[in-house]
């Protein structure tokens, strides 16, 4: 019965997270090209105008990030060109996945990421092989 129970563990271990366009299900990026940032303070990193309105002193829950930074990666056309700043398609779908921006972008949970190769969770479909 041990001997089961340790080679489904090592099984679970070996599993890599891969993402894939939801659309054509082409692999995009894995776990070894995301590039981690620090979670920001949330709304209190935007500017006024893009806030919802509470009131200062209300705390709320840290938003979850709705997006993954990654490393450059040989699919991305528009990088390869030269571009500072443009959108990112599939390459097998034209399928709109994210955006890039050399000069770096805000997360929406208020860090800046810079670099940034940014593509969208709603996107993309979260798979282990």
């Amino acid at each position: 019965m041990e001997a089961t129970s340790n080679s489904n563990s090592e099984v679970v271990s070996k599993l890599h997270l891969i993402y894939r366009c939801k659309k054509c299900r082409r692999i995009v990026a894995s776990e070894e090209s995301i590039v981690p940032h620090q979670r920001g303070k949330g709304e209190q990193c935007f500017k006024w105008k893009k806030r919802s309105g509470n009131k200062v002193g209300e705390e709320k829950e840290p938003t979850q990030c709705t997006s993954i930074f990654v490393e450059p990666l040989k699919w991305m056309q528009p990088v390869q060109e030269g571009y500072v700043e443009e959108k990112l398609q599939c390459i097998g779908c034209k399928a709109r996945l994210g955006s890039f921006n050399w000069a770096g972008m805000q997360c929406n949970c208020g860090a800046w990421v810079n670099p940034a190769f940014q593509l969208h969770k709603s996107r993309l479909d979260e798979c282990y092989m």
